[in-house]
């Protein structure tokens, strides 16, 4: 449920939202963002992280086509130190919007809980 309600979230912020991005050597650019407009500008980053676990996990040969979507978690685990520069990006970003030390705390929880069902999907829809 949870992996769906980011996925229609994805469809509206990509859709609907400007996606302009504040100049980077103004940081009271940032808190002139509505929380729409950060989580659009977030979102690409995201992805990027997204889509590098996902590259990772499907070129682990402990990867299997037919594997469950309990058994992935191990991947997702390991495949996140290689995919440390898209993590860093979005941290980074994170932290520049929303405040030092939100990076890291939107990694380890809202990102995390759904990473594993993000990536059995993804995974789904590639080998299809």
């Amino acid at each position: 449920m949870i992996l769906e309600s980011m996925f229609g979230m994805w469809l509206v912020l990509n859709v609907s939202l400007d996606t302009q991005t504040p100049n980077a050597t103004d940081p009271a650019s940032w808190l002139r963002m509505s929380v729409h407009q950060k989580d659009a500008t977030l979102l690409p980053l995201v992805r990027q992280a997204t889509d590098c676990v996902v590259r990772k996990v499907t070129a682990d040969p402990r990867y299997q086509s037919d594997m469950r979507p309990d058994d992935f978690s191990d991947l997702v685990v390991d495949s996140i130190s290689a995919c440390a520069r898209p993590v860093r990006a979005m941290i980074d970003a994170h932290d520049r919007m929303y405040g030092n030390g939100s990076g890291e705390a939107f990694l380890l929880g809202p990102y995390l809980d759904v990473l594993p069902s993000a990536v059995v999907k993804q995974v789904k829809i590639r080998t299809r």
